[in-house]
């Protein structure tokens, strides 16, 4: 939309006074707040995730472009917790047990949240009933896996069995990435998708949860 051009502009160069400007400037017009996140803040972020994944931004850009929109999001909280913010999903994201790689997960939870998911980092060298745990609590509509090092790429699959044997595995979708991560693993596994790169996970999981 026009009238957001400038917001996403300043996401994309990471203007955080333009991006605080714009947002006041919209709630001041009346806007609707779920209008201004979606159309305006999400909208600057699904252009900054595509651009990542063709090659033109990098990771410090990326990192710049998440810090001010959620400067603009810091706005909108109050208003959209009092409508009832509309989320498009919950993820929740973690590095295997063993494994303390945080980069691309770290990305792969920053283009969800800047496409409107809830995301739930939990970190890394995360533990079986770990990520149990916070599925019986956040209720997520998907689980995601990252694990660069070979020897902690078979703690997924334990996860997934766990889910198995606690009736949850059909109440979640299972997406897998890493360095050391390919589709034929994942297959193995029983995942519902692998994610070749950060840049691609957002992508993943909305196709993952149109079939839902």
């Amino acid at each position: 939309m026009a009238k957001y051009e400038a917001l996403k502009q300043a996401i994309l160069t990471g203007d955080e006074n333009i991006v605080v400007s714009e947002v006041n400037k919209a709630l001041k017009e009346k806007t609707d707040p779920q209008d201004v996140l979606t159309n305006g803040l999400i909208a600057g972020m699904e252009i900054v995730g595509k651009r990542f994944r063709s090659g033109e931004m990098f990771l410090p850009e990326v990192l710049l472009s998440a810090e001010v929109m959620h400067k603009g999001i810091d706005i909108l909280n109050p208003l959209l917790s009092k409508a009832g913010r509309k989320g498009v999903g919950t993820v929740v994201i973690g590095t295997v047990e063993g494994d303390i790689h945080d980069i691309g997960k770290k990305i792969v939870a920053l283009l969800l949240e800047g496409s409107g998911y809830t995301v739930y980092d939990l970190g890394v060298d995360v533990k079986g009933g770990t990520f149990l745990e916070a599925i019986g609590k956040y209720k997520p509509d998907v689980l995601g896996m990252s694990a660069l090092l070979t020897t902690t790429m078979p703690h997924m699959g334990e996860v997934i069995n766990l889910l198995k044997e606690k009736k949850l595995r059909s109440k979640v979708k299972v997406i897998v990435g890493g360095a050391s991560v390919n589709e034929e693993f994942a297959r193995s596994i029983g995942a519902d998708g692998y994610a070749v790169e950060a840049g691609t996970g957002v992508e993943l999981v909305k196709k993952l949860l149109a079939k839902k």
